[in-house]
């Protein structure tokens, strides 16, 4: 047996920075991917050749469970139009959910009702990512070492979706009724899933350590629903390794050096905000967009100020980081909510706000010349993409799991792009995005920026030369 031809996997991204590691881990493995912000039409797809991967990127993590019924039954269907024997949807590795926001007990059930499935494999592991699954329980890497979900610095903490349970039957329960089990690793098999699979709809697959993958890929390779995160193309890819029928993993391309970049945060997330602090540390100019007054007659002003100050930065040849907050315990954060509440918007709501006025930042310093940027945020990532006009993103060039280079592909050009989610990324993770030196840096160090020749929307490998070294 080999490998079909075409598309291997089409998958939802309930975030964008989630999303765009599913890409990530299918193209560094030689598996070519790319995840479109809409169904891609025909036309679109020609101009990506050869794709075994297709995502298409939504902001269903940060939606209600209504939403997610209005929306999801028709992008399913254009995931199963592609012809991909397996489907998934694509939850955060941290689990982050609950039952009116961001519920992946709905995704289930319309994401088996959509494909057929009788029972989805549920893996939210991904070891190389440090996230782990032993006896139902979610445990994740964060600062100090490997914590049960409910117990990380970072995720017993989030603004929105703070996880409180690392039973992941109990925590899915709560946003489904459907029956549900768990295959703990002892009996990990394909014949024991089966078993299981009888008298339920969803089995959160135990994944302990990168020598379980294979076997919880052979699971996911015979089902045709799975909800996940990117552990499950891990353990497809590890799957298809030891069928032969995938060859060991190319070296991964390193991104070129550019002169600048820029970065907008709206993550409340402590990892961002220790990024933050060490690019301030570094001489890096750290701008904050006034979130409080973005929910009042003075939102466009703060818009203004907080892009007339970046801008200055870029002709200063340094690298502006805008941020919105600076971790959980920013005093912002609450004048921010106080401000929302004030001017009668729900959290989502006025955390909308929030990116699309960093995409508006960010859109006006790219109009300027500026062709790389990070971005950090899972929400933040899908307004500031949909502000900047992209239609797709594919994976370019290695920087770290879940923060990969990505080419963002526009109407008539394309610029290139870093998504991470909030927990994602070492402390350097900016400087790496930079593509070079790590030093600290002064005002006029760096040549101010110059507007480059910018690239027709096209895929293949004639295109991707000119970026790989």
């Amino acid at each position: 047996m080999t490998l079909p031809s075409g598309p291997l996997i089409a998958w939802l991204g309930d975030d964008f920075t989630g999303g765009a590691a599913v890409a990530e881990t299918l193209a560094f493995a030689g598996l070519p991917a790319a995840m479109f912000l809409e169904p891609p039409t025909p036309e679109l797809l020609t101009r990506f050749r050869g794709l075994r991967g297709i995502g298409i990127a939504t902001t269903a993590r940060a939606e209600s469970p209504g939403w997610m019924d209005a929306h999801l039954p028709g992008l399913y269907a254009a995931l199963v139009a592609t012809g991909a024997p397996v489907i998934q949807y694509k939850a955060c590795s941290t689990m982050d959910s609950a039952p009116q926001v961001g519920s992946l007990g709905r995704a289930l059930e319309l994401g088996l009702a959509a494909t057929g499935e009788t029972c989805a494999p549920i893996l939210f592991a991904s070891p190389e990512m440090g996230r782990y699954q032993a006896f139902g329980q979610l445990f994740a890497a964060g600062l100090g070492g490997i914590h049960r979900i409910d117990r990380h610095p970072v995720m017993s903490r989030h603004p929105v979706t703070p996880m409180d349970e690392a039973d992941i039957v109990r925590h899915l329960g709560r946003q489904t009724g459907l029956p549900l089990a768990v295959l703990m690793r002892p009996d990990l098999g394909l014949a024991a899933f089966g078993r299981l699979a009888r008298g339920v709809r969803g089995i959160a697959v135990d994944c302990a350590g990168a020598d379980d993958l294979r076997e919880v890929g052979r699971i996911v390779w015979s089902r045709r629903f799975v909800l996940g995160s990117q552990g499950i193309e891990s353990a497809l890819i590890a799957h298809f390794r030891a069928e032969g029928w995938l060859e060991d993993e190319p070296v991964r391309p390193a991104p070129l050096p550019v002169g600048q970049i820029a970065v907008v945060s709206g993550s409340a997330s402590a990892v961002t905000a220790r990024q933050i602090a060490w690019a301030e540390g570094q001489g890096w100019p750290v701008i904050r967009l006034e979130t409080g007054a973005l929910f009042g007659a003075g939102g466009a002003d703060a818009v203004t100020r907080a892009s007339d100050a970046a801008m200055t930065s870029l002709a200063q040849g340094r690298n502006p980081v805008v941020v919105a907050l600076r971790g959980p315990d920013d005093p912002a954060l609450p004048e921010a909510r106080a401000a929302m509440a004030a001017a009668g918007l729900a959290p989502a709501e006025g955390e909308a706000r929030i990116g699309e006025a960093l995409g508006e930042i960010l859109a006006r310093l790219v109009g300027a010349g500026l062709r790389r940027a990070v971005v950090a945020g899972g929400d933040t990532s899908g307004r500031v993409t949909r502000a900047l006009g992209v239609v797709a993103l594919e994976p370019w060039a290695w920087i770290a799991h879940g923060a990969s280079l990505l080419r963002a592909h526009r109407a008539t050009d394309s610029i290139e792009l870093i998504l991470k989610g909030g927990q994602m990324g070492p402390e350097d993770l900016f400087a790496r995005a930079l593509g070079a030196r790590t030093e600290p840096e002064q005002e006029g160090t760096r040549p101010p920026l110059r507007t480059p020749t910018t690239n027709h929307l096209q895929g293949g490998d004639h295109d991707r030369k000119e970026h790989v070294p």
